[in-house]
């Protein structure tokens, strides 16, 4: 992440081979601009989607603030993606669409969890998961920290079935810029 320029610079498979660097593909998202990359093209992501803005950190995770985006989330197979996600990794009938938007239902009563496992299920219920790549079912994504403590982390995502879910969208297409109404047509096609 360039914090100065606001780029973000994402790779994917990296390795090193003893003399050099690799890696599989890597992607840049220019944060100065509210923009997705073009049809068909994926980044570290199946999806083509960003991954560090779907991250949980835990800051976010640990701190008293609430939590305000949505987040990334893997599922098992998937069958084309809807915007904002660019790009396919499957095509299992009856499975969700990259770019997919799931919630956490309102209705699940998440009183009984730690106060930092309450503040991701709120934001999984006010802003949601968007299905970003093929992997474990249901598999929500947090930044590399050590102090993540599984032991309170597994139970607590155990807890929840896919049933708590419901999908919310499968994708939006942004509404076209609107015409200015001060110009004048002159001729026509």
């Amino acid at each position: 992440m360039d914090r100065d320029q606001r780029y973000l610079y994402e790779l994917y498979n990296v390795f090193y081979d003893g003399s050099q660097w690799h890696a599989g593909s890597g992607a840049f998202f220019d944060l100065n601009v509210n923009g997705r990359r073009p049809d068909t093209w994926t980044s570290a992501d199946a999806a083509g989607l960003a991954i560090l803005p779907g991250l949980v950190r835990y800051d976010e995770f640990a701190g008293a603030a609430e939590i305000t985006h949505a987040f990334r989330v893997t599922v098992r197979a998937t069958n084309g993606y809807v915007y904002p996600a660019s790009h396919r990794a499957g095509s299992t009938t009856g499975a969700l669409p990259m770019g997919a938007r799931l919630r956490l239902k309102a209705s699940r009563d998440i009183s009984g969890f730690t106060p930092g496992v309450q503040r991701v299920f709120r934001a999984m219920q006010r802003y949601g998961l968007i299905v970003a790549d093929n992997g474990s079912d249901m598999y929500i994504s947090g930044t590399y920290d050590t102090r993540w403590d599984n032991g309170v982390l597994n139970p607590a995502f155990r807890a929840l079935t896919a049933n708590d879910f419901e999908v919310i969208q499968l994708g939006y297409q942004p509404a076209a810029p609107s015409r200015p109404t001060n110009l004048r047509i002159i001729g026509g096609l």
